[in-house]
């Protein structure tokens, strides 16, 4: 090679100074096509996934089943799509060694011989996600949306197929962003332990801070504005729970003896009309059935949610996904792509060696 390759004439051509055989948009389908073939020859990771989404989805949902419109029921309502939200560190230990497997393989063989681009392996790792994510949020939407009987709270508003759809995209994003999360965190990080670790400080701050549980003041209160978790529950309890009646169980009704012989209606009027709730029994005059509710709406202003909101906090939370693969490209370009500069030192010292070695006398060799 070293005597016959030197006769061959240099190629001038342009396709000759590319640093890849291919185009990008080739290569990023190409490698796309390849991790789908992975994805397909590794079952227990796609079977894996599903069974987190169907087994705690069913789990959460049978434990709220039928959670209901009283007090006490919204209370369980809000804390099933709390914990809901808890799936998110377990998919992304999921995905780790998985991403890291391939990962490796590349680094250690594609990308010394230039088969394709580290942007190609990228885009095809967040890709070949997106097709898990829509089917295990589908399969967790009907596991978990039905039997918490959120379905029953949009019919109220005869939005029910409104708020069904938004409810899941919502669960559909849930698992995209749970995934983007542990990549933006594994993106320039070489041991999986680190990275899952992480993914947990991040994950755990969001939620804790999400609003739902307690509203933070004061210092931490920036943490309710950049969480991603304070968007996606409030969207989830807006079209799960909001806009919809109140009805008080009979251990929450407050019961009080109306004033100077009024019917429990005119008694109670005023107070109603400026503070809400409802009276089972407005026509008594001798013990009235007092509810403090009347609204779900009342109920997320409680917790700082408006239903209005609710596909405005879909928006947002959709940004944060795009952030994170912002992140993941830019971490992985940062601290795990050779630069060019880098490229230039080591060939500099490799000709020093080889001077010093040639510059050696026979006796120090």
């Amino acid at each position: 090679m070293e005597r016959e390759l030197v006769k061959i004439p240099k190629d001038e051509s342009p396709d000759a100074h590319k640093e890849f055989a291919s185009n990008l948009l080739l290569q990023y389908f190409v490698v796309t096509k390849r991790v789908f073939q992975q994805f397909w020859r590794t079952p227990s990771y796609i079977w894996s996934k599903i069974a987190l989404a169907v087994l705690a989805s069913l789990f959460n949902g049978f434990s709220f089943y039928n959670a209901g419109t009283s007090q006490q029921g919204l209370q369980n309502q809000m804390l099933s799509v709390f914990m809901y939200s808890i799936a998110a560190l377990t998919w992304i230990n999921q995905m780790l060694p998985n991403y890291l497997a391939q990962r490796d393989i590349y680094e250690v063989r594609e990308r010394p011989s230039k088969t394709f681009s580290w942007v190609a392996f990228i885009a095809a790792q967040i890709t070949a996600e997106i097709p898990c994510a829509i089917l295990c949020g589908t399969l967790g939407f009907f596991c978990w949306y039905y039997p918490v009987g959120l379905y029953k709270n949009a019919s109220y508003g005869k939005a029910l197929h409104e708020r069904g759809a938004l409810s899941w995209l919502l669960i559909v994003c849930f698992y995209q962003y749970a995934t983007s999360l542990g990549q933006a965190c594994i993106a320039g990080i070489e041991q999986e332990e680190n990275g899952a670790n992480l993914a947990s400080l991040l994950f755990t701050m969001s939620l804790n801070f999400c609003g739902v549980l307690y509203y933070p003041t004061g210092f931490w209160s920036f943490m309710y504005r950049v969480s991603p978790f304070t968007y996606w529950v409030s969207s989830m309890l807006s079209s799960g729970v909001g806009n919809a009646e109140v009805r008080c169980s009979a251990k929450e009704f407050v019961s009080f003896p109306p004033y100077g012989g009024q019917t429990c209606g005119e008694y109670m009027e005023k107070y109603i009309s400026l503070a809400g709730g409802y009276l089972a029994n407005p026509d008594a005059t001798d013990s009235c059935s007092f509810c403090s509710m009347s609204s779900t709406n009342a109920y997320l202003k409680a917790v700082h949610i408006e239903y209005d909101h609710r596909w405005r906090d879909w928006g947002i939370f959709i940004c944060f996904i795009a952030i994170n693969y912002i992140i993941t490209l830019a971490f992985y370009y940062i601290f795990r792509v050779p630069k060019h500069s880098n490229m230039v030192k080591d060939e500099s010292a490799l000709k020093s060696t080889k001077l010093t070695n040639v510059d050696e006398s026979p006796e120090d060799k």
